[in-house]
Order: structure tokens, then C-alpha cells, then sequence
């Protein structure tokens, strides 16, 4: 399976919303709103990396988004990662291993200091993720959100996502 893994282009944005609606279609813990995050993200120009995964053909199969956080109201260098995004039929085959690796990769090159993940324990701490006492998300078990330094020590704070992320529609 030759898959490549590139920024987005204005022709792909049907194709990742039809891809972020897919893998979450049926997935826990999930309000549904995904696609319309990214879209926000793009909308307010937020969206720091905006990568997809392309097979033979053409096909989007995936897609991942990173985007500023901040951390008790102030700037940081972080960044949060996610929606990460799979159709179905594909999930399990390493493309969302592909797409997390550059896009942890591209926010390295950009100068970032270190990426927040809300998700799967198991799945993210391959990657480097692990549960952070200091950094607290609201309303979230502590174990699902994790954070992984790009330099330096993980700061204490309170994390606030951007604003896109309480989209709806």
C-alpha cells in the first residue's frame, strides 16, 4: 500500500470532511462535531498543520489537524493535536501512525515546544504522549489527556483549546 502523507489543498476539503465524519461515525466518546472543528480551525486561520493521508488513485483516507493552545491564558508554544481521522475500512493499517509521526514532525520544525492530546492512552503513548499532572484540561479523566515536550520541561497550567472547538455546525 503506497500511501503519501501531505498538506492539504483547497480541492481536499470536501474529501476531509467526508473522511473526519467516517472515523467518527461510530466512535466513543465523540460529540460529532469534529468536521466542523476543522473547519473552524481553517475558517479563523488556527489550523497549524492540516495534513492528509493519499492512496493510489487519489483517495484521502485520513487526516490530522494541530492547532495552538494555550496554557492558563497565555500563549505557549503548544500545540493540541487532533482530530486525527481514518475512514473505517482503513483504520489499523498504520495510516494513522503515518499522520500522527509528521505531524508531531512538522510542529518539531515549526519551533513548538511541546503537543496536548485528548484520546486513547494506549494509542498515544506510543508516540511519546503521557498523562501530565501539572497541565488540566476541564472535565476530562486525567488519564485520556496527555501531553509529550519537544524541549524543555512540561509547563503548569490550565490547557484551553481554541475557540473552534466548541463548534457545532
Amino acid at each position: 500500500m503506497n500511501i503519501q502523507i501531505r498538506n492539504e489543498t483547497a480541492f481536499d476539503l470536501k474529501a476531509i470532511e467526508a473522511v473526519t465524519v467516517l472515523a467518527f461515525l461510530n466512535a466513543e466518546h465523540t460529540s460529532h462535531t469534529e468536521q466542523f472543528i476543522v473547519n473552524a480551525l481553517r475558517d479563523s486561520g488556527s489550523l497549524s498543520v492540516s495534513l492528509v493521508a493519499e492512496v493510489e488513485g487519489g483517495e484521502i483516507v485520513g487526516h490530522v489537524a494541530a492547532s495552538m493552545v494555550s496554557i492558563t491564558s497565555e500563549p505557549s508554544g503548544w500545540y493540541g493535536l487532533g482530530p486525527v481521522s481514518v475512514v473505517p475500512e482503513r483504520q489499523g493499517q498504520g495510516i494513522g501512525t503515518l499522520l500522527v509521526n509528521q505531524a508531531l514532525a512538522r510542529l518539531r520544525g515549526m519551533g513548538g515546544s511541546g503537543c496536548v492530546v485528548l484520546g486513547d492512552p494506549n494509542y498515544y503513548s506510543r508516540f511519546g504522549f503521557k498523562p501530565e499532572p501539572q497541565l488540566v484540561l476541564s472535565n476530562v479523566p486525567p488519564e485520556y489527556f496527555q501531553a509529550v515536550s519537544f524541549a524543555g520541561s512540561v509547563p503548569h497550567g490550565k490547557v484551553s483549546y481554541h475557540r473552534a472547538f466548541d463548534a457545532a455546525a
